[in-house]
């Protein structure tokens, strides 16, 4: 039997190797100011509710930071802007991994959004991973 889904959103995920350490990247992937650099045009924290504020093309967007762990990964959960987001949230996961045969580092991407254009989606992660492997040299 289906399950019919009122949401429109869509899971996205992908892998990409960086060359540099967990312990250099997670910082860039877990605080404002390591945002900031590569993955939106500022990010501000309001220290009141702990709730990040993400910047794009002059829109602003709120989130919490659902879940961690330190040099492993984190997961922010988008603030709900309608009734649909209150009963099924958007949120990114970024998740860091050692691959011990290859000696490599990844990141990990899960984007659970309403974006329309999965290509398009795509090619959006791999700019904004290209920015964070200029940013730390990998």
């Amino acid at each position: 039997m289906a399950t019919l889904s009122m949401s429109n959103k869509k899971l996205f995920t992908a892998d990409y190797e960086i060359h540099a350490s967990i312990k250099m990247l997670y910082p860039y992937i877990q605080t404002a100011s390591g945002l900031s650099e590569w993955f939106a045009d500022d990010v501000t924290i309001d220290n009141e509710d702990k709730s990040f504020t993400f910047f794009w093309d002059n829109e602003e967007h709120k989130a919490k930071l659902v879940a961690h762990r330190t040099n492993h990964f984190v997961r922010f959960q988008f603030l709900p802007e309608n009734e649909d987001d209150n009963k099924d949230p958007s949120y990114f996961e970024l998740r860091l991994e050692f691959n011990d045969l290859t000696q490599s580092v990844y990141i990990k991407i899960s984007d659970y959004s309403d974006f329309e254009d999965l290509d398009e989606l795509k090619d959006l992660w791999e700019s904004l991973i290209d920015s964070l492997r200029k940013t730390v040299g990998g």
